[in-house]
């Protein structure tokens, strides 16, 4: 029902982010004997969890993010393994995986991407960031509505409002995605985005694939399913400052329409984390990244290595 994680590394730039490190958990490097190595602990500290939130939230602040998901409750090693090689080799910006730290570990060692972890419990977060993922989310809520949980209008915001004070609380640096569920009505939605968006959330995130009942094949079919999303993405984006991440029920046929309805950012699971290969998966990923029109890894590799 709730959220993600991200992190990137592999990286000498992103050395500093070793777990170890803790950087989004607000402790400083190894203190040493000397009272200056002390005084400038602070500042490193402040400095790299400026550089992780950027690198957490760069895409949504360029209007280019594309998060890959394996699923809030896949814990499936290898699944989880292809799903993350598919978004580092495909072209994504991010990538969603259950709030895990052995799941974050795998993921980091596979990518350098920043790895988003999802979860109902925000003291789950805690061992995730400490692993080494640089973005929370409360959300993606898909696979409880599967079992039949659902949730009344004032339950949601009650509940929901409840969950991201407590993760501002333990997690107070850390980029924070919020998903709105699709059971509110569209005015319930930017409510509860405006809320959220008074409570600290960094970005808020749509859903609505499971909600849709395409009556036509095809193309008409995908644009059908996605309707729900974009119809969320399209109100809150006017109704909030922060960035909005439409996902749930979108192809490659659609995320440029979330990115034109106003999302910052689309969210795409089911659409990879259901094939039953690695190389399946890629070209999915590749043919969602060439939708949004965004750089060629070999473009985004020459600009890291610029940057380091």
């Amino acid at each position: 029902m709730y959220s993600s994680i991200c992190m990137p590394m592999s990286s000498p730039s992103q050395s500093l982010l070793k777990p170890n490190r803790k950087p989004l958990l607000g402790s400083a490097p190894s203190s040493k004997p000397w009272s200056q190595s002390r005084r400038r602990a602070p500042l490193m500290t402040r400095a790299i969890l400026s550089t992780s939130r950027e690198l957490a939230l760069k895409g949504f602040h360029e209007r280019r993010a594309l998060k890959i998901i394996s699923g809030l409750q896949n814990f499936d090693r290898q699944n989880v393994s292809s799903v993350v090689t598919a978004a580092d080799k495909g072209g994504a910006t991010h990538v969603d995986i259950a709030c895990d730290p052995e799941l974050v570990m795998l993921a980091i060692g596979l990518t350098s991407l920043p790895v988003c972890v999802s979860s109902v419990d925000p003291s789950a977060f805690v061992a995730a960031v400490e692993a080494g993922a640089l973005m929370v989310e409360i959300g993606n809520y898909d696979s409880f509505y599967d079992t039949g949980v659902t949730f009344s209008p004032d339950q949601v915001i009650e509940l929901i409002l409840k969950l991201t004070r407590e993760t501002r609380r333990i997690l107070p640096s850390v980029p924070l995605s919020v998903t709105v569920p699709h059971t509110l009505s569209l005015p319930d939605q930017v409510k509860l985005a405006e809320l959220l968006e008074q409570e600290g959330a960094d970005i808020i995130q749509t859903e609505g694939g499971k909600c849709s009942n395409p009556s036509a094949s095809g193309v008409l079919g995908l644009i059908e399913k996605a309707t729900p999303t974009l119809a969320s993405a399209y109100s809150i984006s006017r109704a909030v400052k922060i960035p909005v991440m439409c996902s749930s029920g979108l192809s490659a046929v659609t995320a440029p329409m979330a990115i034109t309805a106003g999302a910052a950012g689309v969210g795409v699971g089911s659409a990879i984390n259901k094939l039953n290969d690695v190389v399946a998966m890629i070209a999915e990923v590749k043919n969602i990244a060439d939708s949004l029109k965004l750089p060629s890894q070999h473009d985004v590799r020459k600009e890291r290595s610029l940057n380091l």
